[in-house]
């Protein structure tokens, strides 16, 4: 796919070679399960033995523990390793919605969908998946047709609004730091370049470019205002 040329999509989806090998891992649904830790939340572990309410598992650091029944939770099969919507779990559980928001992370995959929420998590680095040939990944396109991104969100609502001529409304939410702001900027600059394009469309020629810039810059100034009301008190 020509998606796959550009230095940003790494950071979007997994290449087909990856999702074969992750997806290739050893799985026994009737021993594989999550048992509490301390530290990491949730680690994996294997069942070796039950008796009663109590089931004795080791974990992959290799300590025994035997527990009640009802802390050990179930693990996915490996078809759905860093899956891009966690609503497609076999066990949706707080252990494997954890560890699938951890694993995708880790490979900076920020971005995953939770039915019809949007999940992402603050990277703390620039990431190149805003730039405008990004951004033309995602005109037009169905969500499930792409991977998980503000701008997939962002072209549903905006298409929404073209073909049931009815007001859309987005919710980004978070703690503080959490990394709203940024993101309320990116839709601002997604609809910015759907309106430049459109105006491109219309044979607009550069001045598409321009409107997108000013329109954009007059948005994005408005923030601050915006921004002292919306974070007078963080829920």
């Amino acid at each position: 796919m020509e998606h796959e040329k550009d230095p940003g999509w790494q950071y979007l989806r997994r290449t087909r070679e990856q999702m074969m090998e992750e997806q290739s891992k050893p799985y026994d649904s009737k021993k594989n399960c999550w048992v509490p830790d301390p530290e990491e939340g949730y680690v994996a572990a294997e069942i070796t033995g039950t008796k009663g309410d109590a089931v004795t598992v080791v974990t992959t650091r290799g300590n025994e523990q035997t527990l009640k029944k009802e802390l050990v939770q179930e693990m996915n099969p490996p078809k759905f390793e860093k899956t891009e919507d966690m609503s497609n779990l076999t066990f949706l559980n707080d252990a494997s919605v954890l560890y699938n928001l951890r694993a995708r992370y880790a490979a900076l995959l920020i971005y995953t969908y939770s039915g019809l929420f949007c999940v992402v998590i603050n990277p703390y680095k620039r990431l190149p998946i805003y730039t405008d040939s990004v951004a033309r990944m995602f005109m037009g396109k169905r969500r499930t047709e792409m991977p998980p991104h503000l701008f997939a969100v962002s072209d549903q609502a905006y298409r929404n609004m073209l073909l049931d001529h009815e007001n859309q409304s987005m919710l980004i939410t978070g703690e503080s730091g959490a990394g709203k702001t940024e993101n309320t900027k990116k839709v601002i600059a997604y609809f910015a370049s759907v309106g430049a394009s459109q105006q491109e469309s219309a044979g607009g020629g550069n001045a598409g470019g321009e409107k997108k810039a000013t329109l954009e810059d007059q948005i994005v100034q408005t923030n601050p205002v915006l921004e002292a009301f919306g974070t007078l008190k963080y829920l």
